[in-house]
C-alpha cells in the first residue's frame, strides 16, 4: 500500500507538470526505482548552457533539466514580486537544498520569501518561462523577464527597474 502523502504529492506533481510549469527535476521528485535526491547532490542546479537569444549565441543559466533561466527587472534582493498567475507563466526555481552551480562565477544562494525556497544568482531570483524547451529561448524580454547569464551584475536593493543592470548586452528581444 502507498503512503497517502506521496499519492496526494503524485497527484499534485502531475497536475503541475500538465499546465507545464514545473519539471520532476525542479521540483526535487524523486521517480519511483531511483536514488534520493542526496545521490544526486553532484548535479548542479543551475549550470550554463550556449543557446541563440534574439538572434545571438549566448551564454546563459539553465536549470538541471537545462531549461534557461530568466530574472525579472523588478524584483529586489530581498524580494521577488512575481506571485499568483504571473508565477504560473514563470516558475519560481525553488530548491529544498543547498544550490549547486556548474560554470558560474557569481554566487548562487536561496532567497526565502513568498515563493519558499527560492533559487538567486547575484541575488536576482531566478524563474523559468512555461513556454520554453531545454535549449530554447522564447521568453527574452517578455515582461520585464531576461536571461540570467553568468556574467549578471549584482542587484542592489535599491537598483530602480530598468536601469543598466537589468538590461543584458544582446538585446530586449521584443
Amino acid at each position: 500500500m502507498r503512503h497517502p502523502k506521496m499519492i496526494i504529492a503524485g497527484i499534485g506533481l502531475a497536475i503541475v507538470a500538465t499546465v507545464g510549469s514545473v519539471t520532476a527535476a525542479s521540483a526535487g521528485a524523486t521517480p519511483a526505482g531511483s536514488a534520493s535526491p542526496a545521490a544526486h547532490s553532484a548535479a548542479p542546479t543551475v549550470a550554463t548552457a550556449s543557446v541563440t537569444v534574439a538572434g545571438v549565441t549566448e551564454t546563459i543559466l539553465v536549470n538541471a533539466g537545462g531549461l534557461p533561466l530568466y530574472y525579472y527587472a523588478p524584483d529586489t534582493a530581498t524580494r521577488s514580486r512575481v506571485a499568483g498567475g504571473l508565477a504560473q507563466l514563470w516558475p519560481p526555481l525553488t530548491s529544498a537544498a543547498a544550490p549547486a552551480a556548474a560554470g558560474l562565477t557569481g554566487r548562487l544562494s536561496v532567497l526565502n520569501d513568498v515563493n519558499g525556497h527560492q533559487v538567486t544568482y547575484n541575488g536576482h531570483p531566478l524563474y523559468t518561462f512555461a513556454d520554453d524547451r531545454a535549449g530554447q529561448v522564447t521568453g527574452q524580454g517578455v515582461q520585464d523577464f531576461f536571461v540570467a547569464t553568468p556574467g549578471l551584475a549584482a542587484i542592489g536593493n535599491s537598483r530602480p527597474a530598468g536601469s543598466a543592470a537589468a538590461i543584458p548586452s544582446f538585446g530586449h528581444g521584443y
